[in-house]
């Protein structure tokens, strides 16, 4: 660790933080010696926590004070992480006409945040200095897992909007004591492409961060156009905000000459899980509770897909206990080879509607169309989207190395094969895939429900 990043780490970052009134030091110290505890001590960890959490939203928050009375339910009385199914699960729907009710009575100086709506549904709700505090934390102790610290040289690859509009000057001047630059990735055109390739030489980052298909394009390019990027010193290139194919993990490593580490959290839920060098994806259980569940709200067992379900144990000024985030994800019952007690996550599969439906209401993981599309010669960018069960479109921006007949015969034969006989698909070519609103870029657009196909225990197909 050189001179600059000791002191940023150190000293600039910390008085950062107290300025803000959050405690995100002291949090830090703490995650980094309890994530070292034995499996079951972390489990009584957040039983204690989870005990403490209930109880004061049980006394404070006027939704759960009248949700627990009708249940009969006293947060005291748990003796087990089991008993958290009990309550029911925290939607969406829930929090836009309970909103008010969600607020504690007893609730720190919050701010009001909302999602990038990458559904086109953003949603409202209240923040506090301690979950802000301990959602911070969790993402530097991550960091550091990859030495690397605060200080070090950062390039942030990024497009939400939500961000890009908060560069005011006092973030501006933060960001360069801290040594972290801003790429604005919104638009990705080739001048766009060649100027943030250019900026990642000139500043030679340690590190990057941001959306994996926005870095995926920029590496794209760069190795198209025979610029290096891998005799930079690039430490790590960490990914998160949208999920992450196997395609863009091994561009990234082999452009950027790095490992790719995955993050996954949100605005909502706060920040969820990262991977660590040996390959694990802890979860951070000292404030996060995940479970995985059925369409009636039931945990699931390690191993088997389906919807992320969330609690925050810091959440008290506005309660997140039992969230569905819309995510679907695999926990995993193994341990790290890092000897680090967290529990893991085994996968994160995407979005509920980035997954796909043959016409028997059966899942389809989108991995097995992306791994065709993206090995085809000539297929340059793709976007699934699928309207019904038995319609899809595919739009699709090839080059000249495309063999329009052949190629388009084997990508019907594809669909025909993971979705079913029946389905029609329409290819259209365009000049380039258009991002989200979010600023993200999805591959795969599912406008069908496992509900409104009529089989809500369907396995997924890989």
């Amino acid at each position: 660790m050189g001179l600059y990043t000791t002191f940023a780490a150190n000293v600039l970052f910390p008085l950062h933080e107290r300025l803000k009134h959050h405690d995100t030091v002291a949090v830090k110290r703490q995650l980094e010696q309890t994530q070292w505890l034995k499996p079951e001590a972390i489990r009584a960890l957040q039983l204690d926590r989870l005990r403490a959490f209930l109880t004061d939203c049980g006394q404070h928050v006027p939704y759960y004070r009248d949700l627990f009375a009708k249940l009969a339910f006293d947060p005291v009385a748990i003796t087990s992480l089991s008993d958290l199914a009990r309550l029911p699960i925290l939607t969406k729907d829930i929090i836009r006409r309970e909103f008010e009710q969600l607020k504690s009575s007893q609730a720190e100086p919050m701010k009001l945040f909302s999602t990038t709506g990458s559904t086109g549904d953003p949603l409202r709700f209240f923040i506090s200095n301690t979950r802000v505090s301990h959602d911070v934390a969790a993402k530097w102790r991550a960091t550091r897992w990859w030495d690397v610290d605060i200080g070090d040289r950062e390039m942030v690859i990024w497009s939400s909007p939500i961000e890009l509009t908060k560069q005011d000057r006092v973030k501006q001047l933060r960001d360069w004591l801290l040594r972290s630059r801003l790429v604005p990735s919104a638009t990705l055109s080739p001048a766009d492409m060649a100027r943030f390739v250019e900026a990642i030489r000139r500043f030679k980052p340690a590190m990057l961060f941001g959306y994996p298909s926005s870095m995926t394009l920029i590496a794209q390019h760069a190795e198209k156009q025979g610029v290096r990027l891998d005799d930079l010193g690039i430490k790590v290139a960490f990914c998160t905000a949208e999920r992450m194919y196997p395609h863009q993990a091994d561009t990234l490593k082999r452009v950027f000459g790095c490992p790719v580490a995955n993050g996954y959290g949100g605005r909502d839920a706060g920040f969820i899980a990262h991977a660590c060098p040996q390959g694990g994806y802890h979860i951070t259980a000292e404030d996060i509770i995940v479970e995985v569940v059925d369409e009636q709200g039931l945990p699931l067992p390690a191993g088997v897909p389906g919807e992320v379900v969330v609690t925050h144990l810091y959440s008290t000024g506005f309660p997140f206990v039992r969230y569905k985030n819309g995510d679907v994800a695999v926990l995993d019952d193994a341990q790290c080879a890092c000897g680090r007690g967290l529990p893991l996550l085994k996968e994160v599969r995407g979005r509920t509607n980035d997954v796909l439906l043959a016409e028997d209401g059966s899942m389809v993981h989108d991995v097995a169309i992306a791994m065709v599309l993206r090995d085809m010669p000539g297929v340059i960018a793709f976007k699934v989207i699928q309207e019904t069960l038995h319609h899809c479109r595919l739009q699709l921006v090839r080059d000249e190395r495309f063999q329009t007949v052949s190629s388009e015969l084997s990508i019907r034969d594809t669909f025909r094969a993971r979705l079913g006989q029946g389905v029609k698909l329409d290819i259209e070519y365009v000049a380039a895939i258009e991002p989200e609103k979010s600023g993200k870029y999805r591959y795969v657009v599912s406008k069908v429900s496992q509900h409104q196909a009529g089989h809500p225990t369907a396995t997924i197909q890989n």
